[in-house]
């Protein structure tokens, strides 16, 4: 009996070797997140070193290079996506006005969690568990009722955002391992879009103000949360709130700032705002987190993995930060655009209309 294969539009063929290949890389992966949900319920410490400390330190450059790869093993999107797998989803089509609004709400959602982290997350673990395991549950909501990765993972994941603006210029485009065919539930679609970022749609208002809010003001909010302190404890409300203001201070400089700068780049230059923008945000991000890592940071042992402060100089430390700022800018605003995609678009399925009929999409 010969073996299955799954033929790409493109024309390459994934083998069923291939597809093994994937499903066993998913499932490491999803047994490593597990673990990590394990650690976080009943071995905090551990677990808040394994998640904020080692995995989401790593996920940005990934993403920057990457980011199908990641769209191929995130373990909750394996699991969201269970559903159409097993052929219990009701495969609904979004329209364009419900993405939009499922993106801007990644959007929000997005700057909501994070400064959360310094009020809560940062150093209670059963609290981190918990906000996993409820989006996990969203997803799986979604996941339910709409086709493929539309409502989660490419509509309300808090991640996708930033997947959209650091993702714009990755290394090479990878075989889609989820959707093993394509029923036009995204258009445009952010797996299968070469160079897609978060502003490539405009159809909605929605999909406007959410690429304009994830690309302008995320790096002025990942400044602004590198200079707030992680907190144990409150008195008050309004210590809680707290927070939020200097990251939201500073994503408004920013957002005015990407306003100005995109009025004068027009026409085929409308891109290199955004491209700056990115490098901007990836790169402040690692400016402040690889000191904080090795305990350099501003607050002590915030964000601390392991302690190199009796071991390394300072300066080598920030030669370390130099030299992924010039990576960054490099690889996103002054490198060609590679005309790439994040995953190969798989064949256009067959939709059930009525009794036997099929429409090809």
């Amino acid at each position: 009996m010969a073996k299955p294969v799954i033929v790409w539009k493109s024309g390459k063929q994934l083998s069923a070797r291939s597809v093994l290949s994937w499903r066993i890389a998913q499932t490491a992966v999803w047994l490593v997140g597990a673990f990590i949900m394990f650690c976080l319920f009943f071995f905090p410490s551990l677990g808040l070193l394994l998640f904020w400390n080692i995995l989401i330190p790593v996920a940005p450059a990934l993403l920057v290079v990457f980011t199908g790869l990641w769209r191929n093993v995130c373990p909750l999107a394996t699991t969201i996506l269970l559903p159409r797998h097993l052929n219990f989803s009701r495969r609904k089509k979004l329209s364009a006005t419900q993405l939009g609004q499922l993106n801007f709400a990644a959007v929000v959602l997005l700057f909501i969690i994070v400064p959360l982290r310094h009020a809560i997350f940062n150093n209670n673990g059963p609290a981190t568990g918990l906000l996993i395991l409820s989006l996990a549950v969203m997803g799986i909501g979604l996941g339910l009722v709409y086709e493929w990765k539309s409502a989660w993972c490419s509509g309300l994941c808090p991640v996708h955002p930033v997947e959209k603006l650091y993702g714009e210029n990755v290394l090479m485009t990878l075989p889609n391992a989820h959707c093993h065919e394509c029923m036009n539930c995204v258009i445009p679609c952010p797996d299968s879009t070469p160079n897609i970022h978060p502003q490539s749609s405009k159809k909605t208002i929605w999909a406007c103000m959410s690429g304009f809010l994830i690309t302008g003001g995320l790096p002025g909010f990942i400044w602004g949360w590198f200079h707030v302190p992680d907190e144990t404890s409150f008195t008050n409300i309004s210590g809680f709130l707290d927070v939020y203001q200097l990251p939201f201070a500073c994503m408004m400089v920013t957002l005015v700032l990407y306003g100005l700068l995109s009025r004068y780049f027009k026409g085929t230059n409308s891109r290199t705002p955004v491209s700056i923008f990115a490098a901007a945000g990836v790169s402040c991000y690692y400016w402040y987190r690889i000191p904080s890592l090795f305990g350099f940071g501003n607050f002590g042992h915030d964000g601390l993995l392991i302690d190199l402060t009796h071991i390394l100089p300072a300066w080598s430390i920030s030669a370390i930060t130099i030299v992924t700022t010039g990576f960054f800018f490099y690889w996103l605003v002054m490198r060609k655009k590679n005309n790439s995609s994040w995953v190969i678009r798989p064949p256009f399925g067959e939709k059930q209309v009525s009794g036997n009929q099929k429409l090809t999409v």
